[in-house]
């Protein structure tokens, strides 16, 4: 069995350390015009249309049936539509769209520009679980030193 290395690399910081320093950092990042995510956002809304098996016509009825709401491809096609300025793609609808098109795409782009994750469920959870794993390695980390300092204290 091989020994293994007693010391520590306090120095080392978890994934989610990682992304926190990363979320701070980009805060500071943000300028003027940062937010303005009109032409990405409908790229994002098209190339999950293009990349869904399903036709407008049938994109357009799936969110009808999931919100309850007439949605009609014409609708969508002029929320995507460059041209088409004074027509926003509704935020209510947008759960609908994802689930319809089967992409979480455009929930990611709006996600990130707030720091925020997009995983879905059982993603989720695994990012959950190593975290958990994470806590519980750092806790006996943290408890070995302390056993190390108390023997050296009683000079052991």
């Amino acid at each position: 069995m091989a020994k293994l290395n007693n010391s520590l690399d306090i120095r080392q910081i978890t994934i989610f350390e990682y992304i926190a320093s990363q979320n701070t950092a980009s805060e500071s990042k943000k300028s003027s015009g940062t937010f303005d995510i009109d032409r990405r956002f409908r790229e994002a809304i098209s190339a999950a249309l293009k990349a869904c098996p399903l036709s407008r016509y049938q994109v357009a009825a799936r969110m009808s049936e999931l919100t309850g709401q007439d949605i009609t491809k014409t609708m969508l096609d002029s929320w995507t539509a460059e041209s088409k300025e004074q027509h926003r793609f509704p935020a209510i609808y947008l759960p609908a769209f994802c689930e319809a098109v089967g992409s979480s795409e455009p929930l990611k782009l709006l996600g990130h520009l707030v720091g925020v994750f997009v995983l879905p469920g059982p993603e989720a959870l695994r990012a959950e679980i190593q975290n958990l794993n994470e806590q519980e390695a750092h806790i006996k980390s943290e408890k070995r030193k302390r056993i190390f300092f108390l023997k050296e204290m009683e000079g052991k």
